[in-house]
This record gives structure tokens, C-alpha cells and sequence, in this order.
């Protein structure tokens, strides 16, 4: 019974590490974009 729970907290720790690496690439993503958006417009201007 306590390896089944051992298990259980694994994967759900794993899954939600998953979901969370997902956000920050999200995260970074949108960045990126801003950024890239930012530069242009600057390029745009000169």
C-alpha cells in the first residue's frame, strides 16, 4: 500500500512539474515576442 502511494506522489509530482516547465515556457515565450515587437518598432522609427 505505501509503494502505491509512493508512486501516486510521484507522477503527480512529476505531471506538475510538467505543467510548470510549460508556464515558464509560456512565459519566456511571450517575452521573447515583446522584445522581438519592441525592436521592431524601434527599427521602424529610424
Amino acid at each position: 500500500m505505501k509503494k502505491i502511494l509512493a508512486v501516486s506522489m510521484l507522477i503527480a509530482f512529476v505531471l506538475t512539474g510538467c505543467n510548470t516547465f510549460k508556464g515558464i515556457g509560456k512565459d519566456v515565450s511571450k517575452a521573447g515576442e515583446a522584445v522581438t515587437d519592441t525592436a521592431e518598432k524601434t527599427e521602424n522609427k529610424m
